[in-house]
């Protein structure tokens, strides 16, 4: 005979009776059954509510009725959809418990409290009425079936509402019942009785331990937990996207899992069943098909090394410390003599090598009482200063890994601890059992959903996740994104996942937390937010969302946002950028850059600072670390002047090779910035730097292709509209260029620790002078690479070129996952 548990999500309504009534007689007719019960969905809840209320002494009347209503309402909807059903009887015996509980609500509210043994009678209301409804529906269809009174044969000690199953005096009271099969076995869920005979619970949620009670007391050959979801998974399916359904478990790993807060098993619920050897199938009303997880000695074949990831929640933990504890026998045995008397359970404990402190955790709510309990009974060391006062801190949980293979495979808890550091969370306090098939740390609430997400990526899925925010929707940003929307299939295949779940622009910012769909009309939906970019808010909504790689990518040209990268990093975010303005700010900002991004382990990328897509800083940071060093370099910088200079030498005017380089998306969005060579210059001194020389912005010397001053408080179209006046003076430097024989080009050089920004005529066989139409070339002349320079050379501008830089500096933030 097989035992079968059906929850409440199970038993919500009359069709969801009515479909554990077919799953039922399915394992009838070919095994026999026992069914345990829980009440229908709500109920407990409802009546505990009412225990309080009425004790609280408010109006409870108005929660009484909606009760009635949706037994009754069962009641009658089982009456319609079955010939025979006997509604009468249902409707009696309703009334019946309903009008006893409403005289009890009427003591509670006398008295001001309820008591517990009344109160256990009333929480068990639900499912006595529940097993009446299988009962009845049974009935109907012409098949046996007997309710099993658990007060009548489960025997527990311990509080009324959370006592524990004597399961070996229970199994001889079960002697007298007929588990052959001939007829279906109903009992109420989460029911017993002590030994005065008094009705107890076995704790919330407990059915699943009052099924593993039955199985392990009429030697069920499997006990069916029937719940609303597959099976046991690997991690919360509602907080980690991609969890992982569990094909087989041990009871050990079970129990870990179940103790740590695992949602499908109650505690409790595998004693029994593993004392008995009893396997326990985890499985899906909704879905009957589905193959569900099997707990047992049995150990799984797909999932060998770790299983699971389980969070306790609403934990408080206690810190005793003080220097009365080094070498005092028996303080830690006092310690827990006090939670042990008070009934209270104590979920982890750790203690340092030094003996001065034991910390242990327990749930919040018997925080206040363990508190009190704990300074009564060492009033004498604490007015003696021989323990510190006694630490709590409230809102915790615990987050464990948890399987049968972890003590075979090394370097599991370094991989574990690396993913919390990388999710940037504290461990507030770590354990290990003795058997290594667990290892938990403790968190601050708030932080354990992000820690679950940053350890289920590491250990169970073989998908990098990137949170892209996108500030700044010109040239380079439109472009970014449309490269990201081309590749998602592509990025998909190599286990990537990117999403963007904000785009900013100077005035606005949009969110969302399933992505922004960028094959939408994302650039309208931005324009209609009421939402300003700030990091506070920003640093606010990740924290929310839980998300473990956020990546800010900063594509406008605005110092502003650019002094912001210091406060991001240190908000946890990676920042992407090919805004110059951060690297040649201040040398002070710059060094506070670079330090930041070491001590807050976040990655700081901006290669498309200094040639767009072409792999410069990364080539020239890769020759230093290897200890060369710069003697000198030159080059040409600009894709913008490249392009210019190139129309120039073909006959063009200053003004028009300008306008079309503005028009092909080659310039800043101020073609002054170019013209000027303050964006050469800018290049030039992120590589001085990178090399290690320490100049200002000020310490370049710049020759600029305007004439000084020249519309420099116009705006960008007055500027352009003027440019022409440019073009007859300089149209003269490109002729007597030519007459020389030579073509323009705007060159940068590093040479001696200074750096200098020019104009040069060069002869048709200098390296520099083939460069034109918007590429890049860059001599490197180092200890390693002399007398022959190590060159560079590419494509230096344009949007598509950039955004792709952007994009390959975005995926070198993804964490390198540990074998």
């Amino acid at each position: 005979m097989k035992v079968m548990k059906f929850g409440g999500s199970s038993l919500a309504d009359a069709t969801r009776y009515l479909r554990v009534t077919d799953i039922t007689l399915d394992c009838h007719n070919s095994d026999g059954a026992a069914v345990v019960l829980s009440a229908p969905k709500g109920v407990t809840n409802a009546l505990s509510l009412l225990c309080e209320q009425a004790a609280n002494q408010t109006d409870y009347f108005e929660l009484l009725e909606k009760l009635r209503m949706t037994l009754k309402g069962i009641n009658d909807e089982l009456d319609q959809a079955l010939t025979g059903y006997e509604h009468a009887a249902l409707v009696a015996l309703i009334d019946e418990r309903l009008a006893w509980l409403s005289r009890q609500l009427e003591g509670f509210t006398l008295l001001g409290c309820a008591p517990d043994a009344i109160s256990a009678a009333i929480l068990s209301i639900g499912e006595y009425v529940s097993v009446n409804f299988l009962h009845h529906i049974l009935s109907a269809k012409g098949v046996d079936s007997t309710i099993l009174d658990p007060v009548e044969y489960v025997l527990a000690e311990g509080d009324y509402l959370d006592s524990i199953a004597d399961v070996a005096l229970s199994k001889a009271r079960f002697s007298d019942v007929d588990a052959s099969g001939s007829q279906v076995l109903i009992m109420p869920g989460f029911v017993a009785a002590n030994e005065q005979g008094e009705k107890v619970t076995l704790g919330r949620n407990g059915s699943d331990y009052s099924a593993a009670i039955l199985a392990a007391c009429i030697d069920a050959t499997c006990c069916e937990i029937w719940t609303d979801v597959d099976g046991v998974y690997n991690a919360d399916p509602n907080q980690v996207e991609g969890a992982v359904l569990m094909d087989k478990l041990t009871y050990q790993e079970a129990m870990e899992l179940s103790y740590f807060g695992a949602k499908v098993l109650h505690p409790k619920t595998i004693g029994p069943i593993a004392q008995h050897h009893i396997p326990c199938l985890i499985k899906n009303t909704l879905n009957p098909a589905a193959p569900g997880t099997l707990i047992s000695n049995e150990a799984s074949t797909k999932w060998t090394n770790v299983k699971g990831i389980s969070q306790l929640e609403n934990v408080a933990m206690f810190n005793v410390a003080g220097p009365g504890m080094k070498g005092m026998v028996g303080m830690a045995s006092r310690v827990f003599e006090v939670m042990s008397n008070a009934s209270i359970s104590i979920t982890l404990i750790t203690q340092s090598s030094s003996e001065y402190s034991i910390s242990f955790c327990i749930h919040s709510k018997d925080a206040e009482r363990a508190l009190a309990l704990l300074e009564d009974a060492f009033a004498l060391e604490l007015s003696n200063q021989l323990l510190d006062p006694i630490e709590v801190r409230h809102n915790l949980s615990i987050v464990t890994l948890v399987g049968d293979g972890m003590k075979r495979t090394k370097g599991l808890a370094a991989k574990f601890f690396n993913s919390i550091s990388q999710a940037r969370v504290n461990n507030v306090a770590i354990a290990q059992g003795s058997s290594e098939r667990s290892i938990s740390t403790v968190v601050e609430a708030d932080k354990a959903k992000k820690a679950v997400r940053a350890i289920h990526q590491n250990f169970f899925s073989e998908r990098h996740t990137i949170d892209v925010f996108l500030v700044g929707c010109g040239n380079v940003g439109k472009e970014l994104l449309d490269q990201f929307a081309r590749q998602q299939k592509a990025l998909l295949e190599k286990h990537i996942q990117l999403r963007v779940y904000g785009i900013a622009n100077s005035k606005k910012l949009l969110l969302n937390n399933e992505g922004i769909d960028l094959s939408t009309d994302w650039y309208s939906a931005l324009a209609a937010s009421q939402e300003s970019f700030s990091i506070e808010l920003l640093q606010n909504w990740v924290d929310e969302q839980c998300l473990v790689n956020p990546v800010i990518v900063d594509c406008t040209s605005s110092e502003a946002v650019a002094s912001l990268y210091v406060d991001l990093m240190n908000a946890g975010f990676h920042v992407v950028t090919p805004n110059k303005k951060a690297n040649t700010g201040s040398l002070t900002y710059y060094e506070a850059l670079k330090n930041t991004a070491l001590q807050t382990k976040r990655q700081y990328l901006y290669e498309t600072t200094v040639g767009a897509g072409l792999p410069v800083i990364d080539n020239l940071q890769k020759l230093f670390s290897a200890g060369d060093e710069l003697h000198r370099f030159e080059g040409i910088l600009s894709g913008s002047l490249s392009y210019v200079f190139g129309k120039l030498e073909d006959g063009m005017s200053l003004s028009e090779a300008t306008a079309t380089a503005k028009e092909n998306g080659f310039t800043e969005p101020d073609p002054r910035d170019d013209l000027s060579g303050t964006d050469v210059a800018r290049k030039l001194l992120i590589l001085a730097r990178e090399a290690g020389i320490s100049l200002e912005l000020s310490d370049i010397d710049i020759e600029s292709v305007l004439p000084e001053g020249f519309a420099g408080n116009d705006d960008i179209e007055s500027f352009m509209a003027r440019l022409h006046e440019c073009d007859h003076a300089f149209a003269e430097k490109v002729e007597a260029a030519k007459q020389a024989g030579k073509v323009l080009r705007y060159i940068g050089k590093i040479e001696h620790g200074s750096c200098k920004v020019s104009i040069e005529a060069v002869l048709p066989d200098h390296p520099l002078a083939v460069i034109r139409d918007g590429e890049n070339a860059l001599a490197i002349h180092s200890d390693y690479y002399q007398p022959k320079p190590y060159v560079i050379r590419g494509y230096g501008a344009g949007g598509t070129v950039t955004a792709a830089g952007v994009f390959a500096d975005i995926l070198r933030t993804m964490p390198w996952k540990q074998i």
